[in-house]
């Protein structure tokens, strides 16, 4: 998180002087706690944000229900994944789904699963200079990033259950009938 709060604070500061208002919202954590009992992670990431002066720029809107972050995913413009790692990127995959482009980190599946230049971005991890150069290349390109939304929808697809189950129904007849063939 970190990285993508550097990362918004450049942007913010690039382009606030040009009537871009630039708004990060992360969700997860219980950021209304009371000091005692916030964690430490969600404490110091408001002290991030806070010595980057960052205002009202970031909005900590934390835990959320599974069926309602379809809403937010479609309301974003861009969604960001600043990930160190990821062994899929769900949460990327969900928001292609809803047409939003993705920027994430060339970790895991993510590397995989978001086509750089297709479907959004990838960029190497812990790096808030490429990730504001890509917010700020999306941000301001309503064009691209529309086409980029309708891209990522449309891959999205391809990962259907329907269409995932009969893939790996079919790799393991695949397998049996190798295995019967080797006992023949």
């Amino acid at each position: 998180m970190d990285t993508l709060i550097e990362a918004v604070a450049r942007l913010g500061r690039g382009l606030s002087g040009r009537g871009h208002p630039v708004h990060l919202a992360i969700i997860g954590g219980e950021p209304d706690a009371n000091p005692e009992n916030m964690t430490e992670e969600m404490a110091r990431l408001q002290r991030l944000c806070d010595e980057l002066c960052m205002g009202g720029m970031v909005v900590f809107l934390g835990k959320r229900a599974q069926d309602t972050l379809p809403y937010y995913y479609s309301a974003a413009e861009v969604l960001v994944m600043p990930s160190l790692y990821e062994s899929f990127g769900m949460v990327a995959l969900e928001a292609m789904a809803c047409g939003t482009p993705v920027i994430a980190s060339e970790v895991g599946g993510l590397g995989y699963l978001v086509q750089d230049g297709v479907t959004g971005y990838t960029v190497p991890d812990g790096d808030p200079s490429a990730i504001c150069k890509k917010l700020s290349l999306l941000l301001s390109d309503h064009p691209l990033r529309l086409e980029m939304g309708e891209r990522a929808a449309l891959y999205a697809r391809e990962y259907d259950w329907q269409k995932i189950a009969g893939s790996v129904l079919g790799l393991y007849q695949d397998l049996v009938r190798e295995g019967s063939a080797d006992r023949v």
